[in-house]
């Protein structure tokens, strides 16, 4: 074990925000923090580097164990180089290498016993350099560099000058080089392009140090982490694998939750109505084996109703009308700024149905290729036809039509005054505005939030062929599966950029990829454009379907639950036919032994009481035989 949390727990005044979380991590192990945004996994990151105190608990750190941060904002650098700044975590190498040389200087004038003992501190000195990498330094920082998207003409720019993004890059080298043995990183594929974030991928897979990350990112915790700790409610629970094991698995703890839940609903109404019907039938043992069922009820540990990602927050896209096969269609596509070319004749074809991923480095001009196809820039040459029926819904984070003036609330509902406050608010919360957050004037929001009523707008629109440019920045997890699960479902036409390599293997059903010799399509998902990548020979494998016998099976066995099912019903029904009947019949007779002239008649009143004991004792075998059935 390198680092433990026992029982954290921590609130901000009357808002619990974790409580009693506890896991380790040991050495070599990536885990991944997960949850919706605001759920702690940053507060947690920060309680672990002791910058923010918890109210109960600890974090235990082994012996002699370094820990590592990346935040999600970073301090800026205003002197050094983005070159000087990696390197000054090599500083002790840097050091001992300038002490190298000047002995290996020092050394040319000596001779006799002083020389020996400088070739005895020399050959020290060149041990501890081997030993800390002094030879490959050099090339260890221009390795993370590149990896992390910086080009060599960039190592000399001061990091003053660097954008947000950039900085946290440079910080994320950092980090890298000094290699300590545990690393926190929150949510450092953030500003990467998708060449960087695989180079991380491939970095942190071989680190031999322990990984603790928070990050929207799914596909890239599918490829790192071995655990999964999920925050949700206050609570923290620990899955063991990747991070598709761990969706699964939570999916079939949560309905197995509810399953148990419904379940036992069912069993408190069934034994409510048998306590009822026993009480109707008004005889001492009924009456006592429905008091001792009423006990048994008292007594029953209720379950709470567990939390589901909610179904009315599902979202269903249905186009007005449909469009033409033919949806769009570019032929030789060029555009320049300046001097610098970012692409030139490029041809893009896409039919009716098709959910498109355009996929590239950063700065090859995905997003003007999408501004140029919704006319918000001019092609310095090149064709744009759209084919006939044809109604483009927009989106990207800079073009949004809102009123600043309007709540949140208001934005959606006057544009669809049909919709009812209900559905308006389940459509919000599925873009993470809930509560109060609605009633937010749009002025007062943030660029991301401002991003996430367009696209909640979006969604609503009748538009048949969808043109979305980083849809899924700036939500968490559970919003991102909403969206997906709508355009898997969209049955109109889908072109959109991301680097949300989870989101598109969901969603896109062909990939676009633009490099700077051109366009390269694949005909299918993000694993299967990565596979042809990695062996442009290797065919994709369709997954099996059941073998017909096996349905046929499963479609027997079905029936046959099914028909059992309705027997017990019906026998069930008899019963209860057969007990009143019964009850009629002995009613019948108490009536019967009653009148006057039976009275004197010993025979007929024998006959009476022996016919009315038969029947009682076949209703008490009713009675038993219906308890049976009710079980």
């Amino acid at each position: 074990m390198v680092l433990a949390c026992q029982n954290i727990s921590k609130s901000y005044g009357a808002k619990e925000i974790l409580n009693n979380i506890s896991f380790h991590i040991e050495a070599k192990e990536k885990l991944a923090i997960v949850g919706i945004n605001g759920a702690g996994k940053s507060t947690l990151l920060k309680i672990i580097m002791q910058e923010e105190e918890p109210d109960s608990g600890q974090v235990v750190v082994g012996r002699d164990i370094t820990v590592g941060y990346l935040a999600q904002q970073q301090d800026s650098y205003y002197e050094k180089t983005i070159y000087e700044e990696l390197s000054s975590v090599k500083q002790d190498v840097i050091r001992l290498q300038e002490q190298m040389r000047e002995l290996e200087n020092n050394m040319k004038h000596l001779d006799g016993a002083e020389l020996s003992e400088a070739l005895d501190r020399y050959t020290k000195m060149t041990h501890t350099f081997e030993q800390q990498d002094g030879y490959a330094f050099k090339s260890q920082i221009t390795g993370v560099l590149k990896g992390l998207g910086f080009s060599e003409e960039e190592f000399n720019r001061p990091v003053r000058e660097l954008s947000g993004g950039q900085k946290t890059r440079v910080s994320l080298g950092r980090l890298l080089l000094s290699r300590p043995d545990v690393i926190l990183l929150d949510e450092p594929t953030n500003h990467l392009d998708l060449a960087s974030i695989h180079w991380l991928e491939t970095f942190l897979g071989s680190y031999d140090g322990a990984v603790i990350i928070v990050s929207h990112d799914r596909y890239f915790l599918d490829r790192i982490v071995t655990r999964v700790l999920e925050i949700e409610q206050t609570k923290g629970t620990v899955y063991h694998g990747n991070y598709t094991y761990y969706a699964t698995r939570r999916e079939e703890v949560r309905l197995s939750r509810y399953r148990a839940y419904m379940n036992q609903q069912a069993e408190i109404r069934h034994q409510e109505e048998v306590i009822a019907k026993l009480k109707q039938f008004n005889r001492e043992k009924s009456i006592r084996r429905a008091e001792s069922r009423e006990k048994m009820l008292e007594k029953m540990e209720r379950l709470e109703k567990p939390t589901e990602v909610r179904d009315e927050m599902r979202l269903v896209l249905t186009p007005d009308i449909e469009s033409g096969y033919d949806v769009l269609h570019v032929e030789g596509l060029c555009k320049s700024y300046g001097s610098h070319t970012l692409f030139q004749d490029l041809d893009i074809d896409i039919k009716r149905g098709e959910r498109v991923a355009l996929i590239g480095s950063n700065g090859t001009g995905k997003t003007t290729i999408l501004k140029i196809i919704n006319q918000l820039l001019p092609p310095d040459k090149g064709r744009i036809h759209l084919g006939a029926q044809v109604h483009i819904g927009y989106y990207d984070q800079e073009h949004q039509v809102l009123h600043p003036e309007k709540t949140v609330f208001d934005e959606l509902h006057d544009a669809w005054p049909g919709l009812t406050n209900t559905k308006v608010r389940n459509i919000l919360a599925a873009f993470l505005f809930t509560g109060d957050d609605v009633f937010k004037e749009i002025r007062e929001l943030s660029g991301g939030e401002r991003g996430r009523v367009s696209l909640a707008k979006l969604m609503l629109s009748s538009a048949n062929f969808l043109i979305l440019d980083e849809p899924t920045n700036h939500l968490d997890i559970t919003s991102k599966e909403i969206l997906e699960s709508a355009l898997t479902g969209y049955t109109g036409t889908l072109l959109f950029v991301s680097h949300d390599r989870y989101f598109i293997n969901r969603t896109a059903t062909r990939i676009l990829e633009l490099t700077p010799e051109g366009l390269a399509s694949y005909i299918g998902n993000y694993d299967y454009y990565l596979e042809k990548q990695l062996n442009p020979a290797a065919k994709t494998e369709q997954a099996a379907a059941k073998p017909e016998s096996e349905n046929k099976a499963d479609w027997k066995r079905s029936k046959e639950e099914q028909a059992r099912a309705r027997k017990k019903e019906n026998d069930l029904k008899k019963a209860e036919a057969k007990i009143e009947e019964l009850e009629q019949q002995i009613e019948a007779l108490n009536q019967e032994i009653l009148l006057p002239e039976n009275a004197s008649n010993a025979a007929r009143l024998t006959e009476l009481t022996t016919r009315q004991a038969q029947l009682q004792e076949t209703l008490e075998q009713y009675y038993e035989k219906w308890e049976q059935l009710a079980e």
